[in-house]
C-alpha cells in the first residue's frame, strides 16, 4: 500500500509515486481489461475500508481508495451493457503482512492489533481465507447480478450502513 503518514508527513514525491501505483496503474489495468472481457466478464477492485471511512494516520490511502471506488462505479456503468461487472472489495483488518506492518508502526504491534481488534464487532482480525471467500464469490456467476457495488470484508469494523 501508500506510506502511512499524517498529512504534513506526506512529500510531493509520495504523492506521485502512489497516484501512479496504486491509482493509475489500477485504472490501466481495469481499461485494458475491459477492452479484453466478454459478456460474463468481472474486473474486481481491492481497495480498503478507507472507502467509505478514513483510516487515522494512512492519509494517501484515504486520499486515493475512494477515487478508486468512484472510477470502478463508473466503469460499470460503461461495461455494462455489455455484460461485464465492475465489484470492489473493502477489507479492514485481514491479518496479512500489511497489516502487521501497519500495526508495528504504533511501536507495540501486539497493542495495537488488540486495540484495533477490539473496535471490530468480530473481535478479531479477518483471515486471508475469509477475504478470498468474500471474493471468490463477489467474483462469481453467483453474483452475477451485482454490479458497481463496494463490498466491505470488515468483521462489521465500518460504522456506515
Amino acid at each position: 500500500g501508500p506510506p502511512a503518514g499524517l498529512t504534513a508527513d506526506i512529500t510531493d514525491a509520495q504523492w506521485r509515486a502512489a497516484f501512479d501505483s496504486v491509482f493509475l496503474g489500477a485504472v490501466r489495468f481495469a481499461r485494458t481489461a475491459a477492452e479484453q472481457l466478454p459478456s460474463g466478464g468481472v474486473i474486481g477492485f481491492v481497495l480498503s475500508g478507507s472507502v467509505r471511512e478514513p483510516i487515522p494516520g494512512l492519509t494517501v490511502s484515504n486520499g486515493l481508495r475512494p477515487g478508486l471506488a468512484g472510477f470502478a462505479k463508473s466503469l460499470s456503468l460503461e461495461v455494462g451493457p455489455r455484460g461485464i461487472r465492475v465489484v470492489g472489495l473493502l477489507p479492514a483488518r485481514i491479518d496479512t503482512d500489511r497489516v502487521r506492518e501497519l500495526d508495528a508502526l504504533s511501536g507495540d504491534a501486539e497493542a495495537s492489533r488488540e486495540r484495533n481488534a477490539a473496535a471490530i464487532p468480530l473481535r478479531r482480525y479477518g483471515t486471508p481465507e475469509e477475504f478470498g471467500k468474500a471474493a471468490a464469490f463477489l467474483l462469481s456467476p453467483a453474483a452475477s447480478y451485482l454490479t458497481g457495488l463496494m463490498l466491505p470484508v470488515d468483521g462489521g469494523a465500518l460504522h456506515n450502513i
